[in-house]
């Protein structure tokens, strides 16, 4: 570690003049070797940051504060030429561990301040108490400048020992409306206010919020949320699924999400846009349906309860399984079961694993919901209506026939009326089947009871 990284110039007062060593507040530089810990440090308990990446940071940045330290004398005030620190412990610890690492030679010059008056456990404390700590709005916009001077957010992650996500996180902080900023300094508003304000990145709708806010009884974050998000859609939404998030992005659609909590994807912001690329996909879908002769389709992202009401639906008939294909379904079922069974026991699925779990289910699915197969004479009458399901995906429900597109039923035949029949015929329909009933032209005899029968259409 080179000489300057350690900072302080010999003989320098901390306000910029020239001081000797007897100075007081005297700075000079001293041989690691001749320093130790001073019992008079008041600080017992770890707080903070951790020496070893304190002494990282150190090795990376040099020692930005100087060491507070008193000489050593023997029994006769004599100085030894040893150094006890009452101030400092935690810097020299990470120095400590820098020289056990062999990352810093014990002869190191180290700045300290030197002083001669007063008593060491107050220098501790002073230091300890008096040190004011930095405003988190301060962090956020230190953030945000290393960032605009190249840093990427992994270097700024590295450089302070946190989470990449932690970096973003405050980086969004950052990047809110400069006049809610300017409030959060103030103590208008919390920190969690301050998160939910970020799921938004126009400024200018920030700060209608928090102007609807000040008359609201309710000022929590998740109301903010809300009406920051009014009238976007969820990624959870069924309409954004079937489209597809990457789709939408590409497409030049903007997503608000929040880094604070979970946001299920976050929302989609252009509903014109997912209104659009729903009916394209939509109509898409029912050309291919069409296709396959029905009569009609009808087509809807949704249909209300009952849609189907008075229509009869045709019964179809799902082709079996080939052996190849039976084959395959075992195999997907196998592997699906043996997955399971290995990670019954796990708090947390592997990514992979997760992944392929769904995959496999999706495909065994495929195997089992195979759509039935119908006439082509009934086809030709039925229709369908295509819409999207409660997962997201394409829901298809054929063979509905209207009732104007009923067979029309072939009349009875009339009696003969030389037949000597007794009883005229009566024909009414239930569904498929015909119900014929005989009706006597006089009253029966003492025990003659006509009931209906039923004659298969």
């Amino acid at each position: 570690m080179p000489r300057e990284a350690f900072g302080a110039r010999r003989g320098v007062h901390p306000d910029g003049h020239p001081c000797s060593e007897d100075h007081p507040l005297a700075l000079a530089r001293h041989p690691f070797n001749k320093l130790l810990l001073s019992q008079s440090n008041v600080r017992r308990v770890k707080a903070g940051v951790s020496v070893e990446e304190l002494a990282d940071d150190i090795a990376r940045r040099g020692l930005l504060q100087g060491l507070s330290v008193r000489a050593v004398v023997d029994q006769a005030g004599a100085p030894t030429g040893m150094f006890e620190i009452p101030a400092g412990g935690r810097r020299y610890r990470a120095l400590e561990l820098l020289v056990k690492q062999k990352r810093l030679a014990k002869t190191a010059p180290v700045p300290c301040i030197v002083r001669d008056s007063g008593i060491a456990e107050e220098d501790s404390l002073a230091e300890n108490v008096q040190r004011a700590p930095l405003h988190p709005l301060d962090q956020f916009r230190a953030f945000l400048a290393l960032r605009e001077k190249g840093q990427s957010e992994e270097e700024i992650a590295a450089a302070f020992f946190v989470s990449v996500n932690v970096v973003k996180q405050r980086l969004k902080l950052a990047s809110v409306s400069p006049t809610l900023l300017d409030v959060y300094a103030e103590d208008g508003m919390t920190l969690d206010q301050l998160m939910a304000f970020t799921v938004s990145g126009d400024h200018e709708r920030q700060e209608q919020i928090f102007e609807r806010l000040k008359a609201s009884y309710d000022k929590q974050p998740y109301v903010i949320r809300r009406m920051l998000t009014e009238g976007a859609v969820r990624a959870s939404d069924k309409r954004a699924q079937f489209i597809g998030l990457d789709a939408y992005v590409a497409a030049g659609g903007a997503v608000l999400r929040d880094l604070f909590q979970g946001d299920d994807g976050g929302w989609l912001q252009d509903v014109p846009l997912i209104d659009q690329m729903v009916a394209d996909k939509l109509r898409s879908d029912a050309e291919v349906i069409a296709a396959e002769g029905w009569k009609w389709i009808e087509v809807a992202p949704d249909f209300a309860y009952g849609h189907s009401f008075g229509l009869r639906q045709l019964r179809g008939e799902t082709v079996p399984l080939s052996a190849e294909e039976e084959a395959s379904r075992d195999a997907l079922q196998a592997e699906f079961d043996r997955l399971s069974e290995e990670y019954q026991d796990a708090d947390e699925l592997p990514e992979e694993v997760d992944e392929r779990l769904s995959e496999l289910e999706t495909l065994v699915e495929g195997f089992d919901s195979r759509p039935a197969v119908f006439d082509a004479v009934e086809i030709a009458r039925a229709g369908a209506f295509i819409s999207i399901g409660a997962d997201g995906q394409l829901r298809v429900e054929r063979g509905y026939v209207r009732p104007e597109d009923e067979l029309a039923a072939e009349p009875a035949s009339e009696p003969d009326a030389d037949s000597g029949d007794e009883h005229a015929i009566a024909t009414s329909y239930e569904g498929d089947e015909a119900v014929v009933t005989a009706e006597p032209d006089a009253e029966p005899e003492d025990d003659e009871v006509s009931r209906p029968y039923p004659i298969a259409s």
